[in-house]
């Protein structure tokens, strides 16, 4: 029975095993990796009912803690969602093996023969909050790269989390697999997290998936190498040549479909030659759609809206809200996104190519979108089936985590009793 009140020697004894069995995992053979994911398939698949029960728990807990509606959807699990973690721990399961994959290979004057192959992380560790599914898609992704992985799932999703983990634990006994492989914190203490972000003799990389305020905390303590993760402060630009039917259905999408989301609209620029067409016709359809936008001196003349303060520039609602602004042109709406956007996602509405190949070349964001939706920003549509989230630093991952980018490489160097002059 594992003392919970003694954090350091529970971390600790967590760090050890996943040390232990990222070993293992690191020469485990393709196919046990497909096994394991497709047996964890049928055992969340076949468990939904005990899963939907625990998320019931976290939604009772989640309201009493006063959680907003946007945040209580990014907690609900119901038979849809469920069937979305199982069609993503398969989608993993089909998937290249990337380990071992060899990404350069070339011969040197020398005689030597030189290989760059994929080689897995180690031990990631995952800190992240609301969404119970992250604790399938980040076992998977982290188990299909050949990691070991020690999840700390949110306070609210504590229960379905630990649903959830019992079918990936299902999945790796039946492949033969350590169970020490995917671990999930026992625990909603705080102090987990803190000795998480300091266990670098254990965890090769931290990747924090939640909110401003978890993203910042894991930046400003943690020893070990961070995969950044910060806020979707996502624009969506209409450029002078949008296309209006085009413009209405991905503004609409971006915002409405799932507000709590990373990849949802948080601001809407819109050029000042269509303000008073396209524009117009768009601001009105979000607030038809029940969204509040709340706008800036050139877009207050329509009705319905809401005086923008300053504060609305560079903020993540994950809410049916929206700030939206009059630009000049396509250089002000890059200088807005330059200025308040956080390196996340960003959307040009255009017909003009040259418009586009300019938003392409100076917007420096992880995604960067033309005339689509930024609700796509999201590695299962990128076809990577999972994400473990969206890195928008430039240190080795950048964009969507899918299982390729939680390797590194090795060189593998062979020569015929080559020595060097």
């Amino acid at each position: 029975m594992k003392d919970l009140d003694n954090i350091p020697a529970l971390m600790a004894d967590i760090g050890a095993r996943a040390r232990a069995a990222a070993a293992e995992l690191a020469i485990a053979s393709a196919e046990r990796k497909h096994a394991a994911l497709i047996s964890a398939a049928e055992a969340v698949w076949q468990t939904r009912a005990a899963i939907i029960e625990a998320n019931a728990k976290d939604l009772e807990f989640g309201r009493d803690k006063g959680l907003g509606e946007a945040m209580l959807d990014r907690l609900m699990l119901d038979e849809t969602r469920i069937r979305g973690i199982v069609d993503g721990l398969r989608a993993v399961a089909e998937q290249p093996d990337p380990v071992g994959a060899v990404m350069a290979e070339w011969d040197r004057p020398s005689g030597l023969h030189i290989r760059r192959v994929r080689t897995p992380l180690g031990v990631v560790g995952v800190i992240y909050e609301s969404r119970p599914n992250v604790t399938a898609d980040a076992g998977a992704l982290c188990l299909k790269a050949g990691n070991a992985v020690i999840l700390r799932g949110g306070s609210e999703s504590f229960h379905s989390s630990g649903a959830i983990h019992a079918a990936m634990i299902k999945g790796l006994k039946d492949a033969g697999l350590p169970e020490d492989a995917i671990q999930l914190v026992p625990t909603r203490d705080r102090a987990a997290v803190s000795e998480m972000l300091t266990m670098s003799e254990f965890i090769d990389v931290i990747v924090p998936r939640g909110g401003k305020g978890l993203v910042g905390l894991v930046q400003r303590e943690a020893r070990v190498p961070v995969f950044a993760h910060l806020e979707g402060i996502v624009h969506v630009y209409l450029d002078r040549e949008a296309d209006p039917v085009k413009a209405l259905d991905v503004v609409l999408n971006a915002k409405t479909r799932r507000t709590g989301i990373c990849g949802a609209a948080e601001c809407l620029l819109i050029h000042r030659d269509i303000v008073d067409t396209i524009g117009q016709g768009v601001v009105r359809a979000l607030i038809d759609a029940g969204v509040e936008v709340r706008a800036d001196a050139g877009l207050q003349k329509i009705g319905g809206t809401v005086p923008a303060e300053a504060d609305d520039w560079g903020r993540e609602y994950l809410d049916r809200i929206i700030a939206a602004r009059v630009v000049d042109d396509l250089d002000a709406a890059i200088a807005h996104i330059r200025r308040y956007g956080s390196s996340h996602t960003d959307c040009i509405l255009t017909e003009d190519d040259g418009a586009a190949e300019t938003f392409f070349q100076k917007v420096d964001s992880a995604i960067v979108l033309r005339n689509a939706s930024t609700q796509f920003a999201d590695g299962g549509e990128f076809g990577m089936g999972a994400e473990i989230g969206i890195a928008t630093g430039k240190m080795h991952a950048r964009g969507p985590v899918g299982a390729e980018q939680l390797t590194s490489f090795k060189y593998l160097v062979e020569g015929q009793g080559t020595v060097r002059s």
